[in-house]
């Protein structure tokens, strides 16, 4: 018995021991988990601390990068270096290989001189690294193609192996989409690939691990291909083959025997080509397929392709290729039916009761020939009906001919739709909801945010906000996923880049859109409109939209920490900074077309476009100076600030009067002069006041459009009327953002009023129901009523700033944050006439927590008074805060 309790007072002794120790976790590789297909020739590494104690900072670290599982750094070991970085460490070893695994592992030390076991292995696995690493060629259907419709080509490819396999690598791409399968096993989970880029620059290729789906002896490739963006209709006026006309397959199929040797199964002009079930696909009219043209077991080795065509070898670059480090689109939530029901019209119709993204999944059973059809709406009219008007010219409509026989099931493959609602002609069975199923499809981003409230209705607009993220990031981000458009407008998403950070990492699906930012970036410097660009070269440079340019890369830079994005990006910030200084006379920009407010309240008034242009000129300025400072590049420093003086004194000159009053008496007017600085430091305060008299002078309501509501709520909080914010946060009436939540809304809408209050309907022409711009107020709602934030001087919340703005009758509010360090917290909570702060600060980052308190006597800590404690500092108390800090760890807080 004594060795037995000997034993256990040893193990918890050991156990202690083990808990006190900083311990590492969440290895990264370019911000992904254990990723294949890196290209990149020095990545980056990055991973989190983890310690049950408080203020737990790094010191050192050590990282040794291993060729094969069984070596101990042959490819790179750092050696110890003092440094607190965490994030974005850079290879700096022996040359990479191409198409080689890799392992690594990291130990750190902390402030306390403990240093850490070794980290469990991660890998990557490098890409292509060298154009002249692809053998394959590109081929095309052999067959001539019905233009018309254009039926998805099928490719096929049999293969013999008689050795055993250590390992196998399938790298593809194609000119339109691609489905791939292996013996009759789909390549990967991804959907939509290779992604839509700005193709005759910038074509991502995927690599999947297929080791699993060889066999021995007798092997089938087969792939499938959709015209996608690549040479479907896209944007107006009958918009195709904007890219090229053909459809085109690149596939490399690398296996690695245990004896050493490799062998190359590559696309040239051994392959088959044939047409299948898919009869026609595009993004904006739907797809459809007669399973009686279905090819049985086409995937499979064995069947006779004798009559099959063969295959045409295209003459195209590979110089365009990069391998996809970004997230793939794949399927998320399902909904199954939560309602099935007729409208007034004689319509069959369901409600999957979520405006989502993706498809459904039907399955039927009839006759050889029976026809079903499945169309899309996000709305119902105000009688209860099936609308899609406001599709314009969008078919949005699924077809399934049945082969007849047993139950088949059906789904889209080169198309998506954004829906609630659908309905269902040429079913001749009973509607069940066990036959229908609604899929959601967009990036697979790590969900990082969570935002909750007492207030169900706020609660209901987080969710409109997150989903309306959901639905238009596939891949690029969109400004809608249903009508004939669902293009990536630069000025939703740079309006909207901050909240999306909060709701999820979009570390890498910006980093890759920024790169065809520049790549569409015109000679002279002007930013498209949209990006891909699919239109004409001189839809570009309005203001706002083409700011894109600058304020991404640096929202990107606040919220990861990743100075790579500014260096890529800078050349591009430089440009259109340096057209906007070329369209200026006297450092003034009042020429060219520009969007504006985009759809502000009309009875608000409109604010002079120029006026706008001058702002965003000058925020982007300060924006290529705020990159300057950080890449060191003290000219450019001195340079733009000098402009950055004569661009402000030049807007003061024109729009305003000596005494702060602007030309433009609205609040977007207001807005965008005080948050981007413009007046004077004596002239703001006033004009803080008159954009209160303005909100006051229509009932506590906006009147914004797309371009001042992101920064409303902010600039009121900034110059102290938190109050009047929380007023119109909780505005239900037209407009407001939460009169759509209250008219139904499950998702962002474009317009305030896209439905009226009597249910009628806004202008056709331009009314979608998921358009998250105006989402954008979640930044407010993350960054200032929550408080979670980051300095600039280390961002990525290495330097975290934690000052809840209280208000609006919440009796609580917390948010929570997944930062790169770990997790972050600001929860706030009134209870029996206390107010209860519970804060998580991740390991190795410092904080600034600001408690709304008169002075620190009333705050309560550790059940004891807040100055007695030796793990916080407090600072003192600045304006009705008490500042404190500290670092990492869990703090409770209660002010009496």
């Amino acid at each position: 018995m004594k060795k037995v309790y000997s034993l256990l007072v040893l193990l918890f002794a050991f156990n202690v021991f083990v808990s006190a120790q900083v311990a590492v976790q969440n290895l990264s590789t370019e911000n992904l988990i254990n990723p294949i297909g890196i290209d990149a020739k020095q990545p980056r590494f990055s991973w989190q601390l983890v310690s049950d104690k408080k203020n737990i900072l790094q010191t050192a670290y050590e990282i040794k990068v291993s060729s094969n599982a069984g070596a101990k750094g042959d490819a790179w070991n750092s050696g110890k270096i003092n440094s607190d970085q965490s994030l974005q460490i850079y290879y700096n070893g022996s040359p990479l290989v191409s198409g080689k695994k890799y392992f690594w592992q990291v130990r750190v030390t902390d402030n306390n001189g403990k240093t850490s076991s070794w980290s469990a292995p991660a890998f990557f696995e490098t890409g292509l690294l060298n154009t002249s690493d692809w053998k394959a060629k590109w081929i095309q259907p052999g067959y001539k193609e019905d233009t018309a419709y254009q039926p998805s080509p099928l490719f096929r490819k049999e293969f013999i192996n008689n050795k055993k396999i250590k390992s196998a690598t399938a790298y593809i791409t194609a000119h339109g989409l691609y489905e791939a399968h292996i013996n009759g096993k789909r390549i990967g989970n991804a959907y939509l690939t290779p992604g839509w880029t700005s193709y005759n620059k910038r074509l991502a290729y995927q690599t999947y691990d297929v080791t699993n789906l060889l066999k021995d002896g007798k092997n089938a490739i087969a792939v499938m291909l959709g015209s996608g963006w690549y040479r479907g209709h896209l944007a107006w006026e009958d918009h195709k083959n904007i890219y090229g006309k053909d459809i085109s397959l690149l596939m490399q199929l690398t296996i690695t025997y245990n004896d050493g040797t490799t062998e190359n199964i590559v696309t040239d002009e051994s392959w088959k080509s044939s047409t299948g079930e898919i009869k026609s696909a595009e993004i904006y009219d739907g797809e459809n397929i007669d399973a009686r043209n279905s090819k049985a077991g086409w995937e499979l080795a064995g069947y006779n392709d004798a009559n099959w065509n063969d295959v045409k070898i295209g003459s195209f670059t590979n110089e365009n290729l990069f391998a996809s480090n970004n997230e793939p689109i794949t399927k998320h939530e399902i909904f199954k039916p939560l309602k099935i029901f007729t409208t007034p019209n004689g319509e069959h119709v369901i409600d999957f009761g979520q405006n989502l993204v993706g498809w459904v999944i039907l399955k039927a059973k009839g006759k050889a020939g029976d026809k079903i059809t499945i169309s899309h709406a996000e709305v119902l009219d105000k009688n209860g009906n099936f609308y899609i008007e406001n599709l314009r010219l969008a078919r949005s409509q699924d077809s399934y001919i049945l082969k007849g026989g047993d139950e088949e099931t059906f789904e889209p493959h080169f198309t998506f739709h954004g829906f609630r609602y659908i309905k269902i002609e040429g079913y001749t069975g009973e509607i069940t909801a066990d036959n229908f199923t609604a899929v959601t499809l967009y990036s697979d981003m790590k969900k990082t945010g969570t935002f909750t409230t007492s207030n169900e209705l706020i609660n209901k607009l987080q969710h409109n906000i997150q989903w309306g993220q959901r639905g238009n990031f596939l891949d690029v981000p969109t400004d809608c996923p249903q009508r004939d458009e669902r293009l990536g407008w630069t000025g939703d998403a740079q309006v909207f880049s901050r909240t999306a950070s909060f709701n999820m990492d979009v570390n890498n699906f910006f980093a890759k859109w920024l790169r065809d930012v520049e790549a569409d970036q015109n000679e002279n410097g002007s930013v498209p409109h949209v990006i891909p660009n699919v239109l004409n070269k001189s839809d570009a440079g309005s203001t706002g939209w083409a700011d894109v340019s600058t304020v991404i890369p640096w929202n990107m830079y606040l919220a990861y920490g990743d100075k790579k994005i500014l260096a890529q990006q800078y050349p591009s910030m430089k440009s259109w900074v340096g057209y906007m200084q070329n369209q200026s006379k006297n450092d003034l920009w009042n020429s060219g077309s520009h969007f504006g407010d985009w759809l502000y309240y009309i009875e608000g008034g409109s604010t002079d476009n120029y006026l706008i242009a001058q702002c965003f000129y000058a925020y982007s300025t300060q924006l290529v100076i705020n990159a300057a400072k950080v890449l060191g590049k003290t000219e450019d420093v001195t340079f733009y600030t000098n402009l950055l003086q004569k661009v402000k004194t030049a807007f003061i000159k024109e729009y305003s009067t000596p005494n702060g009053r602007l030309t433009s008496n609205t609040q977007t007017a207001y807005v965008l002069a005080l948050n981007f600085d413009m007046f004077p430091e004596n002239l703001r305060m006033q004009a803080a006041e008159r954009l209160t008299e303005n909100i006051k002078n229509f009932d506590d309501h906006l009147t914004t459009g797309f371009l001042g509501t992101p920064y409303l709520c902010e600039v009121l909080s900034r110059f102290g009327y938190t109050d009047v914010a929380y007023k119109l946060l909780l505005q239900d009436t037209y407009p407001s953002w939460l009169y759509p939540v209250k008219m139904g809304a499950t998702t962002i809408w474009e317009r305030w009023d896209g439905i009226k209050p009597d249910s009628s309907f806004e202008d056709k022409g331009m009314n979608s129901f998921n358009h998250y711009a105006y989402g954008a107020i979640g930044d407010w709602m993350y960054r200032t009523a929550a408080g979670i934030d980051t300095y600039e001087d280390e961002p990525g919340y290495k330097h975290i700033k934690v000052m809840p703005h209280l208000g609006g009758n919440f009796t609580y509010m917390n948010a929570d944050l997944q930062t790169h360090y770990g997790n972050l917290s600001s929860h706030w909570k009134v209870e029996n006439g206390k107010t209860i702060f519970d804060i998580e600060i991740p390991a190795n980052t410092k904080a600034d927590i600001f408690i709304p308190a008169t002075n620190a006597d009333a705050i309560t800590y550790l059940n004891g008074k807040l100055t007695a404690s030796k793990d916080i500092n407090v600072v003192g108390v600045e304006d009705k805060y008490v500042h404190i800090k500290t670092g990492s760890g869990k703090y409770s807080f209660i002010v009496n």
